[in-house]
């Protein structure tokens, strides 16, 4: 299990504009990644709104926001689109970058059990270092709880 202060799984992966997204590549700067677990889903879309909705924010700040699902770079190019959507989708179709991050787990409903992405967000510091885990969010003011988070961590 991860943890603040360990070091950010590198990855790379397709995003839904078609380019490579390599997570070291982007350090000197912060990142946030969210895991969600679907596309077009009720929660998912909700998250990722208020992320796009903050954006600006974000960016002013320095943040790279990015959000990864096992959904296909086809599924997220669509979901952006349907919602405008204004943060990068990345495609963790074998769900590796979820098993590195510990964020595939088995999961319950209605008594049964199954393998999914628990909802979480990692803060990843300009030296490429987990700086704030959080996991099994509830969707509810996350966005903004994390770009204060952020905002700290920048000054």
């Amino acid at each position: 299990m991860l943890s603040d202060g360990d070091k950010a799984p590198d990855f790379a992966l397709p995003t839904d504009g078609g380019e490579a997204l390599e997570l070291s590549r982007l350090e000197g700067q912060l990142v946030v990644l969210y895991f969600y677990p679907k596309d077009d889903t009720s929660g998912c879309t909700l998250e990722a709104r208020d992320f796009s909705r903050l954006a600006p924010e974000f960016r002013k700040a320095g943040v790279e926001v990015v959000g990864l699902s096992p959904d296909s770079v086809a599924s997220h190019a669509k979901f952006r689109n349907k919602y405008d959507l204004a943060v990068r989708l990345a495609a963790d179709t074998d769900k590796a970058v979820a098993n590195a991050y510990g964020v595939w787990v088995e999961k319950s409903m209605y008594g049964r059990k199954y393998m999914g992405v628990e909802r979480s967000t990692f803060l990843i510091d300009k030296a490429g270092r987990i700086a704030k885990a959080w996991r099994k969010v509830k969707v509810s003011g996350h966005a903004e709880e994390v770009l204060a988070a952020a905002r700290a961590l920048a000054e």
